[in-house]
C-alpha cells in the first residue's frame, strides 16, 4: 500500500484522478470500478486510486487493482489526491465534508433526500453528478444510466431469490412421483428490473405474466416470451422512463382488477417505485389475504416510503398469518455485487468521460445531458430540478449569485 503526498485538484501537471473508497452503507457490497475499468481509465491517460479493501466484497483484491494499473492507498490518501469520487451510493458524511473545491462526485445520490448535503458541497465548490438525474430518454445517456443496469441486476435476483423462497418447482417437473405443473409468476412493472425477472423467471421455466398500465409494454413483455396483461384504466405513460403516478380514481379502478388477477398466481413480483416518493400499493391486505397459503410476494419498491405490498419492510422476509412470504427490497443489486459493479463501472466509465473536457472534470452545461445529471459546478445549483426541490427559481440567468452567500 503507497502513501502518498497531496497535489491540490485540477493540478494542470497530474492526470484527471478517479478515486474509489469502501462503500459504507448498511448491506452494501457492490465497489464503484472493478479492476477492467479501472484499467480502462488508465488507458484514457486518467489516474485511478483505490482504498485498500475498497472491492473485497464485490470480490476484488487490492493485488487485482495493482495488477490493473491502479495505485491501492489508505482512506485518507485517497480523499486528499483525487479530482472526482466515483461512489455507488451517497457516501458518508465524514467523506462529504472531506470534499473540496475543485473535486468532484458521481454516483447515486438520492439527490431529492439529500437537499442540505447537495446545498453544502455547491458552496464548497464541489461538482456533483448524481445517475438520478440523468435524462434516460436521450439514447446516448444509455452507457451511462446505472439506474437501468442495476434495476437489471435486482430484476434477475428478484425471480432468483422468488424462486428460493416458493416451496414449490418453478418448471414443470415429470418425475416417477407424478408431474408437478410450472410454477405461475406474475411480474407487476414492465420496465428494466420487470422485464429481467420475467426473462429470468421464464429461463427456470416458470409460466410468466407481466403486468403494466402502459399497453405500449406488450411488445417488450412479449419479447421475452411472457404473457401480457394491462389494466381498463386510462394509459399511465409518463416521461423519462417512468410510469406516470395515477389519480385516486384511476388507482382504484385498476387496484381492483389487479387484485382480482394477483390471486391467480404463485409469486408475485412488484417493481413500481416512485423516485423520492411514496409508491403505490398494488397488493394491498385485502389481497394479500386472499393469496394461497405457500405464495411468494417479493417487493423491489420497498424502502422508508413503504412499499407495493403491504407490510413489507426493505431487507427483511414476513410470512403473514394466512402462509404468504413477503420479501422486501430496495437494492437487491447489491446481494449480487461483482455483477452488479462490473456493470455499475461502466457506467461511471461513461459519465466521466463525458463530463471530462480536455483532462479535466469540467461539465458542459451547454449540453442538455451534461445539464440535467449535473446537480451543482463552480458554486451553482445548476440541474433545473434539484434547484426546483430547493425552492430556488429554475433559471440559473435569474439569480446567479442566490447560492454562493
Amino acid at each position: 500500500m503507497t502513501s502518498l503526498s497531496p497535489t491540490p485538484p485540477g493540478d494542470p501537471q497530474a492526470a484527471l484522478t478517479i478515486g474509489v473508497l469502501r462503500e459504507t452503507a448498511a448491506g452494501e457490497n457492490r465497489v464503484a470500478l472493478d479492476p477492467d475499468v479501472a484499467a480502462e481509465f488508465l488507458r484514457d491517460g486518467r489516474r485511478v486510486l483505490i482504498e485498500s479493501g475498497a472491492g473485497e466484497r464485490a470480490g476484488w483484491a487490492d493485488a487485482d487493482y495493482s495488477a490493473a494499473g491502479a495505485t491501492v492507498a489508505p482512506r485518507a490518501d485517497v480523499l486528499d489526491r483525487l479530482d472526482v469520487l466515483a461512489a455507488v451510493r451517497r457516501p458518508h458524511d465524514e467523506v462529504t465534508s472531506a470534499l473540496r473545491e475543485g473535486q468532484g462526485l458521481v454516483g447515486m445520490l438520492d439527490p431529492f433526500q439529500n437537499l442540505d448535503l447537495l446545498d453544502g458541497l455547491c458552496r464548497r465548490g464541489v461538482t456533483v453528478a448524481a445517475f438520478e438525474l440523468l435524462p434516460r430518454t436521450l439514447s446516448r445517456s444509455q452507457s451511462m444510466d446505472a439506474l437501468s443496469s442495476q434495476s437489471a441486476a435486482a430484476g434477475y435476483r428478484a425471480a432468483i431469490v422468488a424462486a428460493e423462497a416458493f416451496g414449490g418447482f418453478f418448471p414443470m417437473m415429470i418425475t416417477a412421483a407424478g408431474t408437478a405443473r410450472p410454477a405461475r409468476i406474475l411480474v407487476i412493472g414492465a420496465g428494466v428490473a420487470g422485464l429481467q425477472a420475467l426473462s429470468t423467471a421464464r429461463r427456470l421455466g416458470a409460466v410468466v405474466t407481466g403486468y403494466d398500465v402502459r399497453p405500449a409494454s406488450r411488445g417488450e413483455v412479449e419479447s421475452v416470451g411472457a404473457s401480457f396483461a394491462t389494466s381498463s384504466v386510462a394509459e399511465g405513460a409518463g416521461s423519462g422512463g417512468y410510469a406516470r403516478a395515477m389519480t385516486a380514481d384511476e388507482l382504484a379502478a385498476q387496484q381492483q382488477e389487479l387484485s382480482q388477477l394477483i390471486t391467480r398466481f404463485d409469486v408475485v413480483i412488484t417493481t413500481a417505485k416512485v423516485p423520492g416518493r411514496r409508491p403505490p400499493v398494488l397488493v394491498p391486505q385485502e389481497t394479500l389475504e386472499s393469496m394461497a397459503r405457500g405464495s411468494v410476494c417479493v417487493d423491489l419498491a420497498s424502502g422508508p416510503f413503504g412499499g407495493n405490498v403491504h407490510g413489507s419492510v426493505d431487507g427483511r422476509r414476513i410470512v403473514t398469518p394466512n402462509g404468504v412470504t413477503v420479501i422486501g427490497s430496495s437494492d437487491l443489486a447489491m446481494t449480487i455485487p461483482t455483477a452488479a459493479s462490473r456493470m455499475f463501472a461502466k457506467n461511471v466509465h461513461a459519465l466521466i468521460a463525458a463530463l471530462t473536457h480536455d483532462g479535466t472534470f469540467e461539465p458542459d452545461l451547454d449540453d442538455e445531458l451534461q445539464r440535467t445529471v449535473v446537480v451543482c459546478h463552480d458554486h451553482e445549483i445548476v440541474s433545473a430540478a434539484i434547484r426546483k426541490a430547493m425552492g430556488l427559481d429554475e433559471s440559473l440567468e435569474a439569480r446567479p449569485e442566490e447560492v454562493r452567500s
